[in-house]
């Protein structure tokens, strides 16, 4: 079945918000949305958070090949949306001064900013090895699934 982005995104809320449905543990749940993304978006090559820890981002759970363990905030796309607290969407990372390759298969990125009770606690990040893969309907839909992900998430965890 062919689904517009719209349709696909819905779709993936839904198995996002069973998924992470009655478990508060943030690990769990970010390692069960990163392979939902990974499996159920085409051309993605990465999909994983990255968590703020002393002053840095570090790597958690995802899905696709290994990578960078820890990234200064400031630096690279996911150190930017977090400095910036802004959605980062690179068309060509190449073209990113700053990038920091983690796979060199990757050409466009998106990264989320994971915002708790005011403050970022990390970033989901999607690369793809497709330039121009992610649009504003990704933009959107990710949003959605990085809410559904705050609101599991349990206010007495350590984030």
């Amino acid at each position: 079945m062919n689904h517009t982005k719209q349709q696909l995104y819905a779709e993936m809320s839904s198995q996002a918000a069973a998924l992470v449905a009655g478990e508060t543990d943030q690990i769990a749940n970010m390692a069960n949305l990163s392979a939902l993304l990974y499996w159920g978006l085409k051309d993605v090559n990465w999909a994983g958070f990255y968590l703020v820890r002393d002053q840095q981002l570090v790597l958690g759970p995802f899905q696709g090949k290994p990578a960078c363990i820890r990234i200064p905030i400031g630096k690279g796309v996911c150190g930017t949306a977090v400095s910036e607290n802004s959605i980062q969407l690179i068309n060509d990372v190449h073209q990113f001064a700053g990038h920091i390759a983690c796979d060199a298969q990757s050409n466009s990125e998106i990264v989320i900013p994971i915002e708790k009770d005011g403050k970022i606690i990390g970033v989901l990040d999607l690369d793809s090895p497709i330039i121009a893969r992610f649009d504003h309907e990704d933009k959107i839909g990710l949003i959605n699934i990085v809410n559904i992900f705050v609101q599991s998430i349990s206010s007495k965890e350590n984030c």
